[in-house]
């Protein structure tokens, strides 16, 4: 697997580290079993407490241990061995199966997550106004966070266009936005992100002003052109999507040449540094 990240986070459990795997085609870290076992639990045999509780879990068919992937990570004696390891919905499953008092803070925050979203479903204003909130508390401006919103608005009104022209997959509609992107900014959304240092964060939610309005400008010119030629199929599409995004790409060429200033940039709105990585291939 090429490019994959090894890191340590820290800061999580107490304090404790834990050993993780960033991979990039999923989106998602991939966390070591062991290390949450061990921050939950404060037993002396980690590993040993980890086989028992799988044997347990397999004989309950949890999907906890049909998750269970491994990956080489970094041992103590700096060799990097093979390690069970969960994704973040996976760790979650597992925090649920550790009788642990550590592990009630974060039960007590799931249900309370799952209750959040019950709420949103019948009133889905809350939802909006949870988002805005969360922007406040980032430090995000007010101008910013209505171009967000509208943003968003942008976003879906294009995707339901889409829906009426035959695009029904999610790789459809990921392969049509980065169709856009890669026109106009010469990125995917991938590389875009890497771009900018980002990982599982939100792209929009880390672009500047000027970023989020040629997003949104792509967008809404891909949906006119939609809207008028009726494109059926990902073939035609794709068409349109590229035609959009060529359009932006002369606002944005535009836009650098009266102002002197680059439209892309590497600035993010992360408040942390990923760190302590090491490439690996296997």
């Amino acid at each position: 697997m090429k490019d994959t990240k090894l890191q340590t986070i820290s800061n999580l459990f107490e304090g404790k580290e834990i050993r993780s795997i960033w991979v990039p085609e999923k989106e998602d870290y991939q966390f070591s079993v062991v290390d949450v076992i061990a921050a939950l639990t404060d037993s002396v045999n980690p590993r040993k407490y980890w086989s028992v509780l799988k044997n347990r879990l397999i004989k309950e068919g949890s999907e906890v241990t049909t998750n269970c992937s491994q990956f080489k990570m970094l041992a103590p004696d700096g060799k990097l061995r093979l390690r069970d390891a969960l994704d973040t919905k996976g760790i979650f499953r597992l925090v649920e199966s550790v009788p642990s008092p550590k592990a009630e803070p974060f039960k007590m925050w799931l249900a309370k997550l799952g209750s959040e979203r019950v709420d949103e479903v019948f009133d889905p204003e809350k939802a909006i106004i949870r988002a805005v909130n969360y922007y406040r508390q980032r430090g995000y401006d007010e101008k910013w966070i209505t171009a967000r919103v509208f943003s968003t608005i942008t976003r879906n009104k294009l995707t339901d266009e889409w829906k009426v022209n035959g695009i029904k997959k999610e790789v459809e509609y990921a392969i049509l936005t980065n169709d856009i992107y890669r026109e106009w900014s010469g990125m995917n959304a991938q590389e875009y992100k890497m771009y900018k240092g980002i990982r599982k964060e939100n792209l929009r939610d880390n672009m500047t002003d000027i970023e989020v309005a040629l997003t949104d400008l792509g967008e809404i010119v891909t949906r006119h052109i939609a809207q008028k030629e009726k494109p059926i199929g990902l073939s035609e599409n794709r068409k349109v999507a590229k035609r959009g995004g060529r359009v932006v790409k002369k606002t944005k060429e535009f836009y650098e040449k009266t102002t002197g200033l680059k439209a892309i940039t590497k600035d993010n709105s992360l408040n942390y540094n990923y760190s302590n990585e090491f490439e690996l291939d296997e």
